[in-house]
């Protein structure tokens, strides 16, 4: 199944391009990378300054997909062991209602 919108949280993260739309620490918004690195609690972002750990709790993310569309990813939607995300994850996946969005997302769109 190719990655899409609706199903992006059962599928591997690193190398998609993603934006930190919204977070609890306000230093990590619009931080923009590439993930390398995932964990069960942190994404690990290449940015143009270097490598950055953003914890996934308490974030709204932004992934760019392969056909180039972008989509909103609440971190407790990927709150998992990548490898138990991609594994357990069809529940919430069925239960997923995405936005999709031609450019990178921004905070005014997340109401």
């Amino acid at each position: 199944m190719p990655i899409g919108p609706k199903n992006i949280v059962i599928h591997e993260l690193i190398g998609l391009e993603v934006v930190v739309v919204n977070h609890s620490d306000p230093s990590l918004i619009g931080l923009r990378g590439r993930v390398v690195d995932e964990t069960m609690k942190t994404l690990v972002l290449e940015t143009e300054s270097g490598e950055k750990v953003v914890p996934k709790e308490y974030g709204v993310f932004c992934f760019k997909l392969p056909d180039g569309r972008w989509t909103f990813v609440r971190g407790e939607e990927i709150l998992f062991r990548p490898w138990e995300r991609t594994k357990r994850g069809y529940k919430k996946f069925l239960r997923r209602k995405p936005k999709v969005f031609e450019e990178p997302c921004l905070e005014d769109t997340l109401h």
